[in-house]
């Protein structure tokens, strides 16, 4: 990355100093560490040092805003922090709250913690270098937590999903051999570090011992400059979210015959909406496409779909296929029962990839892992589905008010009790209306002010970006004198959402940008 390479000696070497350290600082089978490292070859170095240590990795949105990193750091009651010096600013921000200091120790990834206003670290990497780097002894078996992934909570509160060494490894073990990866590819690092998608990336790429190319941050929105990561890398597996490959096709960066190294592309998280689909596959005819889908709960994907050639019929929705090795989806009804083929109804997923559940967290984990038959659960999650004639199983929709947008999975409930916080405001609703822009859903907020007061957007948007990561924020804003109900006295959210849906399509008009 950025001219950085590790060989995978010196990743072996390094990882072993670190799990060393950890180990001598205290560390035991199980300690939770979390890395607040953005994306470069010391967070991969992060990562595999905390699993060699038989610890459990944690990974830190770092532009996340310090309130919502302390929530999970508090959750997940780490023994390390390791962090950098470009989030030197947040860690002293966590820190500063007095339950931290005592109870967590932070480690630097870097020979001199220059940018901490007032916090010492534990150890830097000086104190790293001082360990052997040898093959180590570990503890931990297959079925361990590897790793907790915070996602967004209805409730406000981030919930941490517990994925296991055996859920990672069939995942991959399945994705290699399907994929036929070898030691000759090219993989692409293009998730952040805290995204599940990461999590194949790189240990995908590990199994076969292919290189790893992380795509730097400010690389990742910019249309052209991700065509030319392509093609200078001569990546030959490309594995992103459809947000970014549809504004790739919107601005039209990929020339026919494009990246002649690249033999897969995949994506996951979203729907790919067709006509770019088509885009990419008419100018890429070397090129296989497939479609991945799965909830984090599910570890990475549970299904995989790879499209015929182009031309096909651009009226039929792509289908979320067929579970991957282990692995069920099953479509049921309201009892649990499956639906006639074509009739849709809930998708679940059983098998091999389903997390352990929520991490300290029964009721939530009751709640989305079900019992099924005498000795199985499955896990429900939140999407409508149908299975076509074809016997594939179809995406429909979602039945909460979940949604991805840039391929995170978002709660707009989240958002709300934030919200809520303001003293200024009445009642605020915030929906989601889809959008063919990068953000494939548009996140807005309705709201109403109390007669005494009197609050704009730039300054509730500045608010809520104290406590909530960029991704979460709403773009559009809408004050309304009451909030619009329905029969039953609810608030019509479907209402509010026209109200948007119109409100685009008069500034479209206008000649405005949305």
């Amino acid at each position: 990355m950025e001219g950085q390479a590790l060989t995978y000696g010196e990743l072996e070497d390094a990882t072993n100093r670190l799990a060393r350290l950890l180990k001598a600082a205290g560390c035991r089978r199980g300690d939770r560490v979390c890395f607040a490292i953005p994306k470069s070859p010391a967070a991969i170095i992060a990562i595999v040092g905390i699993l060699k240590a038989d610890c459990i990795h944690v990974p830190i949105d770092t532009s996340s805003p310090a309130p919502r990193v302390a929530k999970i750091v508090r959750s997940s009651e780490p023994r390390y922090m390791l962090g950098v010096g470009s989030v030197a600013s947040l860690i002293d921000d966590i820190f500063s709250q007095g339950d931290f200091r005592d109870a967590v120790r932070v480690g630097w990834m870097e020979d001199s913690p220059a940018n901490l206003r007032n916090l010492a670290p534990a150890f830097t990497w000086r104190d790293v270098a001082q360990y052997a780097g040898g093959p180590l002894e570990y503890e931990n078996t297959a079925g361990d937590p590897a790793h907790i992934l915070y996602t967004s909570g209805s409730t406000g509160e981030p919930k941490g999903v517990v994925i296991t060494h055996a859920n990672v490894i069939r995942f991959v073990e399945w994705a290699t051999h399907y994929f036929g990866m070898t030691a000759s590819d090219r993989v692409s690092g293009h998730p952040p570090l805290h995204f599940d998608l990461a999590t194949f990336d790189i240990f995908g790429a590990f199994a076969v011992g292919a290189q790893l190319h992380l795509v730097p941050p400010q690389v990742s929105l910019l249309p052209n400059k991700l065509a030319e990561f392509i093609r200078s890398s001569e990546l030959t597996q490309w594995f992103s979210v459809p947000s970014v490959l549809n504004y790739m096709a919107k601005f039209d960066v990929v020339n026919s015959g494009d990246f002649p190294a690249l033999r897969r592309l995949l994506w996951c998280g979203e729907v790919f909406p067709t006509p770019a689909l088509i885009y990419w596959m008419s100018r890429l005819p070397h090129v296989s496409f497939t479609n991945l889908y799965g909830p984090t709960e599910a570890t990475i994907a549970s299904s995989y779909y790879t499209v015929p050639s182009c031309p096909f019929d651009s009226a039929q929705p792509i289908p979320i296929g067929t579970a991957c090795g282990g692995e069920e989806l099953v479509v049921l009804d309201n009892d649990l029962r499956p639906v006639p083929k074509g009739d849709v109804g809930n998708l679940y997923i059983r098998g091999v990839g389903l997390s352990p559940g929520y991490w300290r967290n029964e009721e939530a984990t009751r709640s989305a892992f079900l019992p099924y038959g005498d000795h199985d659960r499955i896990y429900r999650t939140g999407d409508l589905a149908r299975v076509g004639d074809d016997g594939l199983v179809y995406f429909v929709g979602r039945a909460d008010t979940q949604i991805k947008s840039r391929g995170y999975r978002i709660e707009l409930g989240e958002i709300e009790v934030a919200l809520n916080a303001c003293q200024e405001l009445k009642e605020a609703v915030v929906v989601a209306v889809p959008t063919d822009g990068f953000e494939n859903n548009l996140i807005c907020c309705a709201y109403v002010t109390h007669a005494n007061g009197d609050i704009a957007p730039p300054e509730l948007r500045r608010r809520l970006s104290a406590v909530l990561p960029p991704y979460m924020l709403p773009a559009r804003w809408m004050v309304f004198r009451e909030l619009p109900t329905n029969g039953n006295g609810k608030i019509d959210r479907r209402r509010i959402r026209e109200s948007f849906a119109s409100e685009a399509v008069n500034q479209r008009a206008a000649g405005n940008t949305v």
